[in-house]
Protein backbone atom coordinates (compact mmCIF):
# COMPACT_ATOMS: atom_id res chain seq x y z
CA UNK A 1 0.00 0.00 0.00
CA UNK A 2 2.01 3.21 -1.44
CA UNK A 3 1.62 6.10 1.42
CA UNK A 4 -0.64 9.23 0.21
CA UNK A 5 1.47 11.36 2.47
CA UNK A 6 4.54 10.21 0.29
CA UNK A 7 2.74 10.87 -2.80
CA UNK A 8 1.08 14.12 -2.03
CA UNK A 9 4.06 15.85 -1.60
CA UNK A 10 5.90 14.27 -4.85
CA UNK A 11 2.79 15.61 -6.65
CA UNK A 12 3.00 19.14 -4.57
CA UNK A 13 6.77 18.82 -6.10
CA UNK A 14 6.09 16.98 -9.78
CA UNK A 15 3.92 20.58 -10.01
CA UNK A 16 6.22 23.04 -10.00
CA UNK A 17 8.87 20.71 -11.95
CA UNK A 18 6.43 20.87 -14.25
CA UNK A 19 6.17 24.73 -14.76
CA UNK A 20 10.36 25.03 -14.35
CA UNK A 21 9.99 22.55 -17.55
CA UNK A 22 8.09 25.32 -19.53
CA UNK A 23 4.87 23.53 -19.09
CA UNK A 24 1.85 26.33 -17.79
CA UNK A 25 -0.84 23.66 -16.83
CA UNK A 26 -1.05 20.11 -15.57
CA UNK A 27 -3.39 17.62 -13.83
CA UNK A 28 -3.81 14.75 -12.36
CA UNK A 29 -6.92 11.71 -13.60
CA UNK A 30 -7.54 8.46 -13.03
CA UNK A 31 -6.29 5.97 -15.17
CA UNK A 32 -9.94 4.09 -14.63
CA UNK A 33 -12.45 3.05 -18.23
CA UNK A 34 -14.80 6.19 -18.65
CA UNK A 35 -18.16 5.28 -20.27
CA UNK A 36 -18.88 8.34 -21.41
CA UNK A 37 -15.53 8.78 -22.99
CA UNK A 38 -15.69 5.32 -24.48
CA UNK A 39 -19.69 5.69 -26.17
CA UNK A 40 -18.57 9.40 -27.29
CA UNK A 41 -16.07 7.84 -29.98
CA UNK A 42 -17.78 5.16 -30.85
CA UNK A 43 -20.74 7.65 -31.78
CA UNK A 44 -17.96 9.82 -33.13
CA UNK A 45 -16.72 6.94 -35.31
CA UNK A 46 -20.26 5.18 -36.16
CA UNK A 47 -21.02 8.32 -37.74
CA UNK A 48 -17.49 8.40 -39.99
CA UNK A 49 -16.65 11.64 -38.99
CA UNK A 50 -13.09 10.65 -38.76
CA UNK A 51 -12.91 10.82 -42.59
CA UNK A 52 -10.05 8.73 -44.06
CA UNK A 53 -8.17 8.63 -40.25
CA UNK A 54 -8.22 5.13 -40.15
CA UNK A 55 -5.74 4.36 -37.38
CA UNK A 56 -8.35 6.22 -34.99
CA UNK A 57 -10.98 3.43 -35.34
CA UNK A 58 -8.43 0.54 -35.97
CA UNK A 59 -6.82 1.53 -32.10
CA UNK A 60 -10.72 2.67 -30.84
CA UNK A 61 -10.65 -0.01 -28.15
CA UNK A 62 -7.11 0.94 -27.02
CA UNK A 63 -7.78 4.64 -26.99
CA UNK A 64 -10.75 4.68 -25.40
CA UNK A 65 -9.12 4.50 -21.83
CA UNK A 66 -5.63 4.59 -20.09
CA UNK A 67 -5.98 1.21 -18.93
CA UNK A 68 -6.99 -0.52 -22.14
CA UNK A 69 -3.68 0.73 -23.60
CA UNK A 70 -1.50 0.21 -20.48
CA UNK A 71 -3.26 -2.17 -17.72
CA UNK A 72 -0.61 -1.61 -14.69
CA UNK A 73 -0.93 2.42 -15.28
CA UNK A 74 -2.93 3.74 -12.02
CA UNK A 75 -2.51 7.74 -12.73
CA UNK A 76 -2.82 10.11 -16.03
CA UNK A 77 -0.55 13.32 -15.45
CA UNK A 78 -1.90 15.84 -18.36
CA UNK A 79 -0.12 18.86 -19.45
CA UNK A 80 -0.11 21.71 -21.10
CA UNK A 81 2.34 23.84 -22.90
CA UNK A 82 0.88 27.19 -24.15
CA UNK A 83 1.22 28.53 -27.86
CA UNK A 84 -0.63 32.09 -27.48
CA UNK A 85 -0.15 33.95 -30.63
CA UNK A 86 1.19 37.72 -30.26
CA UNK A 87 -0.73 38.51 -33.88
CA UNK A 88 -4.22 38.10 -34.81
CA UNK A 89 -4.79 34.66 -36.75
CA UNK A 90 -7.78 35.65 -38.70
CA UNK A 91 -5.58 38.97 -40.11
CA UNK A 92 -4.70 37.54 -43.20
CA UNK A 93 -7.94 37.07 -44.44
CA UNK A 94 -8.31 40.32 -46.29
CA UNK A 95 -5.03 39.47 -48.14
CA UNK A 96 -5.66 36.70 -50.99
CA UNK A 97 -2.49 36.81 -52.14
CA UNK A 98 -0.93 35.65 -48.94
CA UNK A 99 -1.08 32.23 -47.28
CA UNK A 100 -2.43 31.42 -43.77
CA UNK A 101 -0.56 28.54 -41.89
CA UNK A 102 -2.26 27.54 -38.60
CA UNK A 103 -0.59 28.96 -35.51
CA UNK A 104 0.96 25.97 -34.39
CA UNK A 105 2.49 25.34 -37.39
CA UNK A 106 4.34 28.75 -37.73
CA UNK A 107 7.28 27.97 -35.41
CA UNK A 108 9.00 24.97 -34.25
CA UNK A 109 7.24 21.43 -34.44
CA UNK A 110 5.68 21.32 -31.08
CA UNK A 111 6.07 17.40 -30.96
CA UNK A 112 9.71 17.52 -30.16
CA UNK A 113 9.35 20.59 -27.69
CA UNK A 114 6.58 18.83 -25.87
CA UNK A 115 8.29 15.12 -26.02
CA UNK A 116 11.66 16.58 -24.74
CA UNK A 117 10.09 18.26 -21.84
CA UNK A 118 8.03 15.28 -20.72
CA UNK A 119 11.09 13.14 -21.12
CA UNK A 120 12.94 15.20 -18.93
CA UNK A 121 10.18 15.49 -16.41
CA UNK A 122 9.44 11.42 -16.64
CA UNK A 123 13.17 11.40 -15.50
CA UNK A 124 13.01 13.41 -12.58
CA UNK A 125 9.78 11.61 -11.26
CA UNK A 126 11.46 8.19 -11.28
CA UNK A 127 14.67 9.71 -9.44
CA UNK A 128 12.34 11.45 -6.72
CA UNK A 129 9.76 8.74 -6.64
CA UNK A 130 12.86 6.10 -5.47
CA UNK A 131 14.19 8.51 -3.25
CA UNK A 132 10.64 8.36 -1.61
CA UNK A 133 11.07 4.69 -1.30
CA UNK A 134 8.61 4.33 -4.11
CA UNK A 135 10.51 0.98 -6.16
CA UNK A 136 9.71 -0.13 -9.71
CA UNK A 137 8.02 3.19 -10.47
CA UNK A 138 6.95 2.71 -14.62
CA UNK A 139 5.99 5.42 -17.06
CA UNK A 140 5.26 6.08 -20.81
CA UNK A 141 4.66 9.47 -22.37
CA UNK A 142 2.87 10.42 -25.13
CA UNK A 143 2.22 13.74 -27.44
CA UNK A 144 -0.51 13.19 -30.23
CA UNK A 145 1.26 10.42 -31.84
CA UNK A 146 -0.08 7.30 -29.71
CA UNK A 147 -3.78 6.30 -29.11
CA UNK A 148 -4.57 8.89 -26.02
CA UNK A 149 -7.34 10.80 -26.24
CA UNK A 150 -5.50 13.99 -24.18
CA UNK A 151 -8.80 16.42 -24.86
CA UNK A 152 -11.36 14.38 -22.84
CA UNK A 153 -8.31 13.39 -20.27
CA UNK A 154 -7.26 17.01 -19.72
CA UNK A 155 -11.04 17.64 -19.13
CA UNK A 156 -10.69 14.56 -16.24
CA UNK A 157 -7.30 16.57 -15.04
CA UNK A 158 -8.61 19.62 -14.92
CA UNK A 159 -6.72 21.32 -16.90
CA UNK A 160 -9.42 22.80 -19.26
CA UNK A 161 -13.22 21.59 -21.18
CA UNK A 162 -13.47 20.73 -23.97
CA UNK A 163 -15.44 23.56 -26.04
CA UNK A 164 -18.21 23.48 -28.50
CA UNK A 165 -15.30 23.26 -31.32
CA UNK A 166 -14.48 20.01 -29.43
CA UNK A 167 -10.84 21.50 -28.19
CA UNK A 168 -9.78 21.71 -24.99
CA UNK A 169 -10.73 25.66 -23.81
CA UNK A 170 -8.64 26.90 -20.40
CA UNK A 171 -9.63 29.39 -17.97
CA UNK A 172 -6.34 30.55 -18.23
CA UNK A 173 -5.02 30.19 -21.49
CA UNK A 174 -7.88 30.07 -24.00
CA UNK A 175 -7.84 27.50 -27.14
CA UNK A 176 -4.14 27.55 -27.60
CA UNK A 177 -2.41 24.53 -25.40
CA UNK A 178 -0.33 21.94 -26.78
CA UNK A 179 -1.34 18.93 -24.36
CA UNK A 180 0.83 16.06 -23.76
CA UNK A 181 0.38 12.95 -20.88
CA UNK A 182 2.15 10.85 -18.80
CA UNK A 183 0.76 7.56 -17.88
CA UNK A 184 2.26 5.79 -14.75
CA UNK A 185 2.08 3.59 -11.97
CA UNK A 186 1.82 6.04 -9.08
CA UNK A 187 -1.29 6.26 -7.71
CA UNK A 188 -1.43 10.73 -7.64
CA UNK A 189 -4.94 11.68 -6.15
CA UNK A 190 -6.74 12.79 -8.76
CA UNK A 191 -7.71 16.46 -9.19
CA UNK A 192 -11.26 18.00 -9.93
CA UNK A 193 -12.54 17.30 -13.36
CA UNK A 194 -13.21 21.03 -15.11
CA UNK A 195 -17.22 22.11 -16.02
CA UNK A 196 -17.72 23.42 -18.84
CA UNK A 197 -18.23 27.07 -19.14
CA UNK A 198 -19.07 27.89 -22.98
CA UNK A 199 -22.61 28.88 -21.81
CA UNK A 200 -24.74 29.89 -24.23
CA UNK A 201 -21.81 31.38 -26.67
CA UNK A 202 -21.94 29.42 -30.44
CA UNK A 203 -18.71 31.87 -31.72
CA UNK A 204 -16.87 28.96 -33.01
CA UNK A 205 -20.02 27.20 -34.72
CA UNK A 206 -20.91 30.03 -37.03
CA UNK A 207 -17.20 31.17 -37.52
CA UNK A 208 -16.36 27.77 -39.34
CA UNK A 209 -16.00 28.55 -42.70
CA UNK A 210 -16.95 24.78 -44.11
CA UNK A 211 -19.84 23.98 -41.57
CA UNK A 212 -17.81 21.15 -39.56
CA UNK A 213 -20.20 21.25 -36.61
CA UNK A 214 -23.42 19.50 -37.33
CA UNK A 215 -24.19 19.88 -33.44
CA UNK A 216 -21.94 22.06 -30.54
CA UNK A 217 -19.79 19.61 -28.78
CA UNK A 218 -19.20 17.56 -32.13
CA UNK A 219 -17.19 18.11 -35.22
CA UNK A 220 -17.06 15.95 -38.43
CA UNK A 221 -13.63 15.94 -39.64
CA UNK A 222 -14.77 15.28 -43.33
CA UNK A 223 -15.45 19.09 -43.33
CA UNK A 224 -13.07 20.23 -41.35
CA UNK A 225 -10.50 22.54 -42.97
CA UNK A 226 -7.64 21.11 -40.79
CA UNK A 227 -8.66 17.85 -41.84
CA UNK A 228 -8.69 18.60 -45.37
CA UNK A 229 -5.37 20.35 -45.83
CA UNK A 230 -3.29 18.75 -43.52
CA UNK A 231 -4.74 14.81 -43.55
CA UNK A 232 -7.13 14.43 -46.39
CA UNK A 233 -4.37 13.12 -49.35
CA UNK A 234 -6.42 13.39 -52.81
CA UNK A 235 -7.84 15.68 -54.03
CA UNK A 236 -9.95 18.57 -51.91
CA UNK A 237 -13.65 18.38 -52.84
CA UNK A 238 -15.40 20.90 -54.82
CA UNK A 239 -18.11 21.76 -52.21
CA UNK A 240 -15.11 23.58 -49.52
CA UNK A 241 -12.55 24.61 -52.16
CA UNK A 242 -14.00 28.41 -52.16
CA UNK A 243 -14.57 28.16 -48.32
CA UNK A 244 -11.32 27.08 -47.57
CA UNK A 245 -9.96 30.70 -49.20
CA UNK A 246 -6.07 31.30 -47.97
CA UNK A 247 -5.92 28.45 -45.85
CA UNK A 248 -2.91 26.33 -47.01
CA UNK A 249 -1.69 24.43 -43.44
CA UNK A 250 -5.13 24.08 -41.29
CA UNK A 251 -7.48 26.71 -39.87
CA UNK A 252 -7.33 28.69 -36.39
CA UNK A 253 -11.26 30.29 -36.76
CA UNK A 254 -12.88 28.25 -34.41
CA UNK A 255 -10.00 28.91 -31.57
CA UNK A 256 -9.73 32.21 -32.88
CA UNK A 257 -12.69 33.42 -31.85
CA UNK A 258 -13.28 31.74 -28.67
CA UNK A 259 -13.70 34.47 -25.83
CA UNK A 260 -12.05 32.37 -23.59
CA UNK A 261 -8.61 33.53 -25.57
CA UNK A 262 -9.23 36.93 -24.28
CA UNK A 263 -7.24 35.76 -20.77
CA UNK A 264 -4.63 33.69 -22.94
CA UNK A 265 -1.24 35.63 -22.48
CA UNK A 266 1.53 35.70 -25.23
CA UNK A 267 3.70 36.00 -23.01
CA UNK A 268 3.06 32.75 -21.40
CA UNK A 269 4.11 31.13 -24.63
CA UNK A 270 6.99 28.53 -24.84
CA UNK A 271 9.47 30.59 -26.88
CA UNK A 272 10.00 27.28 -28.91
CA UNK A 273 6.83 28.08 -30.80
CA UNK A 274 7.57 31.89 -31.85
CA UNK A 275 6.33 31.98 -34.95
CA UNK A 276 9.06 32.46 -38.25
CA UNK A 277 9.10 35.45 -39.96
CA UNK A 278 8.75 33.71 -43.03
CA UNK A 279 5.63 31.53 -42.16
CA UNK A 280 3.63 35.05 -40.31
CA UNK A 281 2.41 35.68 -43.68
CA UNK A 282 4.44 34.37 -46.87
CA UNK A 283 3.45 35.10 -50.51
CA UNK A 284 1.68 32.17 -52.22
CA UNK A 285 3.48 33.27 -55.48
CA UNK A 286 6.57 32.06 -53.60
CA UNK A 287 5.17 28.90 -52.17
CA UNK A 288 3.54 27.90 -55.46
CA UNK A 289 7.77 26.97 -57.39
CA UNK A 290 8.85 25.20 -54.45
CA UNK A 291 9.80 21.36 -55.78
CA UNK A 292 10.70 18.74 -52.91
CA UNK A 293 13.94 19.63 -51.92
CA UNK A 294 12.99 22.85 -51.39
CA UNK A 295 9.63 22.38 -49.67
CA UNK A 296 11.88 19.95 -47.45
CA UNK A 297 14.55 23.08 -46.94
CA UNK A 298 11.99 25.40 -45.95
CA UNK A 299 10.19 23.25 -43.72
CA UNK A 300 12.54 21.22 -42.38
CA UNK A 301 12.20 21.07 -38.18
CA UNK A 302 8.40 22.30 -39.03
CA UNK A 303 5.02 20.12 -38.77
CA UNK A 304 4.26 20.85 -42.38
CA UNK A 305 6.96 18.59 -43.70
CA UNK A 306 5.29 15.73 -42.55
CA UNK A 307 2.17 16.25 -45.31
CA UNK A 308 5.05 16.88 -48.06
CA UNK A 309 5.57 18.93 -50.78
CA UNK A 310 2.39 17.54 -53.46
CA UNK A 311 -0.10 18.18 -50.91
CA UNK A 312 1.51 21.12 -49.43
CA UNK A 313 1.61 22.75 -53.19
CA UNK A 314 -2.18 20.89 -53.52
CA UNK A 315 -3.77 23.77 -51.08
CA UNK A 316 -1.13 26.49 -52.20
CA UNK A 317 -3.21 25.89 -55.73
CA UNK A 318 -7.04 26.33 -54.11
CA UNK A 319 -5.82 29.42 -52.15
CA UNK A 320 -4.20 30.94 -55.66
CA UNK A 321 -7.75 29.63 -57.28
CA UNK A 322 -9.58 31.69 -54.77
CA UNK A 323 -7.50 34.68 -54.91
CA UNK A 324 -7.96 36.66 -58.40
CA UNK A 325 -4.61 37.28 -57.82
CA UNK A 326 -3.01 38.04 -61.69
CA UNK A 327 0.60 37.35 -60.71
CA UNK A 328 -0.33 33.97 -59.44
CA UNK A 329 -1.66 32.79 -63.30
CA UNK A 330 2.18 31.68 -64.64
CA UNK A 331 3.56 29.88 -61.62
CA UNK A 332 -0.42 28.24 -61.77
CA UNK A 333 -0.31 27.46 -65.36
CA UNK A 334 3.26 25.94 -64.90
CA UNK A 335 1.68 23.13 -62.81
CA UNK A 336 -0.95 22.01 -64.83
CA UNK A 337 1.70 19.56 -66.35
CA UNK A 338 2.66 18.50 -62.78
CA UNK A 339 3.92 14.66 -62.57
CA UNK A 340 1.34 14.31 -59.64
CA UNK A 341 -2.07 14.16 -60.84
CA UNK A 342 -3.63 15.71 -57.56
CA UNK A 343 -1.51 18.74 -57.92
CA UNK A 344 -2.20 19.16 -61.95
CA UNK A 345 -5.89 18.69 -61.36
CA UNK A 346 -6.05 21.64 -58.71
CA UNK A 347 -3.44 23.36 -61.18
CA UNK A 348 -6.33 23.45 -64.09
CA UNK A 349 -9.25 24.46 -61.08
CA UNK A 350 -7.04 27.49 -59.94
CA UNK A 351 -5.84 28.33 -63.41
CA UNK A 352 -10.00 28.37 -64.69
CA UNK A 353 -10.69 30.08 -61.67
CA UNK A 354 -7.95 32.73 -62.31
CA UNK A 355 -9.29 33.24 -65.48
CA UNK A 356 -12.40 34.05 -65.15
CA UNK A 357 -11.79 36.55 -62.60
CA UNK A 358 -9.16 38.69 -64.77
Amino acid sequence: MVNSAVTDALKARLVEQAKAEGFVAIGFAPAADDPVRTRRLREWLDAGHHGTMGWMEDRAEVRQSPKSMWPEAQSVIALGMAYTPEHDPLALEAHPDKARISVYAQGRDYHDTVKKALKRLARWLVAEAEREGLSDVQLKVFVDTAPVMEKPLGQAAGLGWQGKHTNLVSRAHGSWLFLGAIYCTVPFAPDEQEVDHCGSCTDCQTACPTHAFPAPYKLDARRCISYLTIEHKGPIPDEFREAIGNRIYGCDDCLAVCPWNKFADSAAANRAFAAREDLLAPDLADLLVLDDAGFRAMFSGSPIKRIGRDRFVRNCLIAAGNSAEGKLKAPVEALTSDPDPVVAEAADWALSRLTAAL
